[in-house]
């Protein structure tokens, strides 16, 4: 808590703290934001920017989470091995398609948690507005004055955006994950069998379809093929599987732009949102107090490829099995 002096003629603002009393009231100002942007009410606004090309950004962003990660692995293993350079270059590759909603929360993070001067209403800025909003904003003064020559100050500037589109990144593996518990219930109750993602469920799927197709289709009537092919099995065709495994990627994506609006208010209630942007907090006063590097590593992603190999290694032990 920042008290003022009975001398001072004002008190301080945010503008004007030093980096420990500016970093120290970020921290007390998370969970006011925490409540305003992730409850509810709040992740409803949110979500009202996925209704256009978020739709199509998603599915995309599924595909190509697997490369993320994998230069985010190969950049770790380049800086292990001295090779900063490279590792620097791959780390700062944005791979993923920034969505809307991931614009309006990187927005939200630099105007309301940040304070820096850019007035937020309802509108998610481009990356140029935000550097110019850290470039301009008087809590970094000091920091950028301290950088050597321009670069230095662009690449500062780049570091602390990094972060916060990093953090703003981890919507997309929160909504995989949040997906995957979903179809993992719904293949518990309508399969009774474990489907942590859409290659283990469509054979399942497939298989119902066909059946379905089978009895109406039977010759004595759909009462006797229900009863027939209750006891002799119907032959799916692969290219059935394929075509059903399509359109459940299609369906889980489109799920997974809106899931945010169920998955915002559960990770609110567990601290979830809190602890990440604490850590996102502690990057950024790495990153202004030029102490070193801590850079915001966006674990989820990490877990929602954890899912994928289950997905797959499901997948290949029921071919094996049959």
């Amino acid at each position: 808590m920042i008290t003022s002096s009975p001398t001072e003629a004002a008190p301080r603002t945010p503008e004007t703290l030093d980096l420990p009393d500016y970093i120290q009231t970020l921290r007390h100002a998370v969970d006011p934001f925490v409540a305003e942007h992730f409850s509810w009410r709040g992740t409803l606004r949110l979500h009202r920017n996925a209704l256009g090309w978020d739709i199509f950004r998603a599915p995309v962003n599924i595909i190509l989470s697997p490369v993320f990660v994998l230069t985010r692995i190969v950049a770790y293993l380049c800086k292990r091995l001295g090779l900063r350079r490279g590792g620097g270059w791959l780390a700062r590759r944005h791979i993923l398609l920034r969505t809307s909603v991931a614009r309006r929360v990187e927005t939200c993070i630099i105007a309301d948690l940040l304070g820096l001067p850019v007035t937020a209403g309802k509108t998610a800025f481009d990356q140029t507005t935000l550097e110019h909003a850290v470039l301009a904003a008087p809590q970094f003064r000091e920091t950028l004055r301290r950088c050597e020559n321009a670069d230095d100050v662009r690449a500062l500037s780049h570091r602390v955006l990094g972060a916060v589109s990093e953090y703003a990144g981890t919507r997309s593996a929160v909504s995989e994950i949040t997906t995957v518990l979903f179809t993992l219930l719904t293949g518990a109750v309508v399969f009774q069998a474990l489907t942590p993602g859409m290659i283990s469920m469509a054979p399942g799927v497939a298989e119902a379809m066909a059946r379905t197709t089978a009895i109406t289709d039977f010759p004595l009537g759909q009462t006797i093929g229900g009863a027939w092919y209750g006891v002799f099995a119907t032959d799916t065709s692969p290219w059935l599987v394929v075509a059903t495994l399509a359109v459940l990627v299609m369906l889980g994506s489109i799920f997974a732009a809106f899931v945010g609006i169920l998955a915002d208010p559960v990770q609110s209630r567990l601290g979830i949102h809190r602890r990440r942007l604490l850590r996102l907090i502690d990057t950024i006063e790495v990153e202004l107090d030029g102490a070193g590097e801590k850079p915001f590593v966006a674990r989820e992603h990490y877990y929602a490829r954890a899912f994928d190999l289950w997905d797959a290694g499901a997948s290949l032990l029921r071919v094996f099995r049959n």
